[in-house]
């Protein structure tokens, strides 16, 4: 039982994430395309960290999610 609750608060918390990402993105950089959006939503919590920090100093979307 307490497996399932770490579980569910670690899914909680990268569903916060994505959407605390997912809103920094439009403000900054308008409408997104769905692709953009699946993958932010279905991207793991680390991979959300990296995107975060990179928005902070993006100018494009590009600059983001460079590979």
């Amino acid at each position: 039982r307490a497996e399932g609750r770490a579980e569910g608060r670690a899914e909680g918390a990268t569903q916060g994430q994505q959407k605390l990402l997912l809103r920094l993105l439009r403000t900054s950089f308008g409408t997104l395309s769905h692709e953009i959006v699946k993958r932010i939503e279905s991207a793991s919590e680390a991979q959300i960290g990296l995107w975060g920090e990179r928005f902070a100093t993006a100018e494009t979307l590009d600059e983001v999610f460079a590979e």
